[in-house]
């Protein structure tokens, strides 16, 4: 994207690990910066988006395909965040910020067991987690001066997640 028009609002997407913070961050950053909030996982339940239901992890396997389209005409306008736990399959296109949250495993352990993910579910998560996967997903999939990685253990890490959103979002009005 080149010079962004007053107006105009860039599209962010927040990902990481289920459990480390996105949604709360994702609240507040459409509700203090005026954006409209794509809940991947939402639209794909509401929309039917899944390819088959995997069994060993108690979970909907996502139709990429039928997401991407249904987003293609909301992302061209601007002013989403977007906000998934993968990142890989979006297009480099669509997002001029990416912000990685990421959760010590202890803590995203208690999350994920709070939500009854199965045994399975949960050490495939924690071990994502404490591997980096998702951040190296997001620097090898996006240019790497647009991919910053937030803390989400706290509520003070989230305060702090969104000061950092909202300053990258000022910087940005000003190209």
């Amino acid at each position: 994207m080149s010079e962004p028009e007053p107006d105009v609002k860039p599209n962010i997407l927040i990902t990481g690990t289920p459990g480390a913070g996105k949604s709360y961050l994702c609240e507040r950053i459409a509700s203090e910066l005026k954006f409209e909030w794509l809940d991947c996982s939402k639209i794909a339940k509401e929309n039917n988006f899944v390819e088959e239901y995997d069994e060993e992890y108690d979970c909907p396997i996502l139709d990429e395909e039928k997401l991407m389209d249904h987003l293609e005409p909301l992302m061209a306008k601007g002013g989403n965040v977007v906000e998934y736990h993968g990142c890989d399959f979006f297009p480099e296109r669509w997002f001029q910020a990416v912000f990685v949250v990421t959760c010590p495993n202890t803590t995203l352990y208690d999350r994920l067991k709070e939500r009854n993910y199965n045994e399975k579910k949960l050490t495939s998560n924690i071990q994502c987690e404490i591997f980096g996967t998702i951040l190296e997903e997001a620097r090898g999939s996006y240019k790497s001066d647009i991919v910053f990685e937030l803390k989400g253990e706290t509520k003070a890490d989230a305060h702090t997640s969104l000061k950092t959103v909202k300053n990258w979002y000022r910087m940005w009005k000003r190209k």
